[in-house]
């Protein structure tokens, strides 16, 4: 065998003696690799070692299992694309330069809808066969079954309590201590989002927010008439919590601080351990909410959870809002808040501005996720989208012109792509989407005058022969645009 993994485990010398016969070519992409079987008999190994062996290629991405055929080997991964660039850390912040979004945002979807669109890599979401349809359909043929009078009767004040217990024993995963009754049910993380800004400011205050940020939050920002200050924010390692500091120095009627932690819309960043603990520090040193986005959190391609923000809470000051629309039903639209020090408020909130969700997604999605079938779904959505994200960004490296960047994140479903400067996103953008290929300028994600040279690229939809050629073509807009 290859004598890459001498020590440890078996399976792994066995999976080290295939990954040194695909390095070296003696195995070529497409081409099946040996069955389990065949490996028992090769090897004078264990079946469960043989299984072993095959599960890390593939999850290294090495192998993919078809269904029915066995396995075969992946095209190794390309020369990956230099990183994205890092802003400066610390600078200073100037407020007056900051313009709504809403203009920006309205001109996108609007010129989106004038043209068919045959591949769209602009939304934030999956395609639907990476969402376990069918299962969630029993499962709410079920709760009708079991509780038939559930449509005819009041809906639960603050969510219904089968699906706040199950949120709350989940949250123990990613060390928070939370109740059923720490929980508000939602109609998305849009509208968790909307209650957490309404309950900590008032219109005029000044919100932190990274940079870049999701659309949809400078939006809320600019519907409730607050400001924004935008946060020098990594590709890497999330928000400048250095930078944060100083934008508090510099500005007094900053009331709230909000965060997508882990794989941040739209650079996919993770903030590590430390750098979370001393954002939580800091927030609550200066007596400013903080309010969490725990969107895609569980989209990470490890199988160990990672903490959020509000782990570290210990005077209420984090704000943690989440839902599923991204790991489980986007159609649902399912989302919570737990409101920390200001969960009264919310619930007042929530009542006034849009009354309880309906039980019936609740009751379903709770019956799902207490049976193992969602931690399944949840390692089965993690692999897809991982071959997807790599298969996508290959084809970039493969394709884009000199001067392209990208950080491929570990998790999540975007792409944050650096074109080579002074090019404009918004004119691939217009100009692919005449030819039916989507995508979110950059532009989009800021109300300052930065990022008008990215793409933001949705990696999670099937990597067919089509998508390809779509990222092909637009490659090949970005040439021309850029007159190489």
């Amino acid at each position: 065998m290859d004598n890459t993994q001498d020590t440890g485990p078996l399976y792994m010398k066995l999976a080290g003696h295939y990954l040194g016969a695909i390095q070296s070519g003696a195995l070529t992409p497409g081409e099946r690799m040996p069955s389990v079987r065949d490996l028992t008999r090769l090897h004078k190994v264990s079946l469960s070692t043989a299984v072993q062996a095959c599960h890390y290629l593939e999850d290294k991405g090495w192998l993919e299992a078809r269904p029915r055929s066995g396995y075969f080997v992946r095209r190794p991964q390309r020369a990956a694309l230099p990183p994205s660039s890092e802003p400066a850390r610390v600078a200073p912040i100037d407020a007056t330069q900051y313009l709504g979004i809403h203009e920006r945002v309205s001109e996108f979807i609007a010129s989106s809808e004038l043209y068919p669109t045959r591949f769209n890599f602009a939304n934030a979401y999956a395609s639907s066969d990476a969402y376990p349809a069918s299962a969630l359909m029993r499962a709410a043929q079920q709760a009708l079954r079991d509780q038939p009078e559930m449509l005819v009767n009041p809906v639960p004040m603050h969510g219904h309590a089968a699906f706040r217990s199950v949120l709350a024993r989940r949250a123990l995963e990613r060390g928070m201590r939370l109740t059923a009754d720490d929980i508000v049910v939602t109609h998305g993380c849009t509208e968790a989002m909307n209650l957490a800004l309404r309950a900590v400011t008032r219109p005029g205050d000044r919100v932190a927010v990274e940079s870049p940020t999701f659309f949809g939050l400078l939006q809320i920002l600019q519907s409730l008439g607050l400001q924004c200050i935008e946060i020098p924010t990594s590709p890497q390692t999330g928000i400048s919590v250095e930078a944060l500091s100083l934008a508090f120095d510099t500005y007094s009627d900053i009331r709230a601080v909000v965060v997508v932690p882990d794989f941040q819309n739209p650079l996919g960043c993770v903030m590590p351990d430390e750098n979370k603990a001393a954002l939580v520090s800091l927030c609550a040193e200066r007596e400013v909410a903080l309010v969490e986005d725990d969107t895609y959190a569980a989209l990470g391609d490890d199988e160990e959870p990672l903490r959020a923000l509000k782990s570290w809470d210990e005077t209420g000051g984090v704000i943690h809002c989440a839902s599923l629309h991204k790991t489980l039903a986007p159609g649902m639209r399912l989302g919570w808040i737990s409101g920390g020090r200001w969960h009264k408020r919310i619930r007042m909130l929530k009542y006034a501005q849009s009354r309880p969700n309906d039980p019936l997604s609740q009751v379903a999605v709770a019956e799902y996720m207490s049976s193992g079938a969602f931690d399944r779904h949840l390692s089965r959505l993690r692999k897809l989208l991982r071959g997807r994200r790599e298969q996508v960004a290959e084809s970039i490296a493969r394709h884009f012109p000199e001067g392209t960047r990208l950080t491929l994140p570990r998790g999540g479903m975007l792409l944050w792509v650096e074109l080579p400067a002074p090019l404009r996103g918004q004119t691939v953008f217009e100009t692919a989407l005449r030819e039916g290929v989507r995508v979110a300028p950059g532009h989009i994600f800021t109300n300052s005058d930065r990022y008008n040279h990215y793409l933001r690229i949705n990696s999670s939809l099937p990597f067919t022969p089509e998508a390809d050629r779509a990222l092909q073509r637009l490659a090949a807009i970005v040439r021309e645009q850029a007159g190489l």
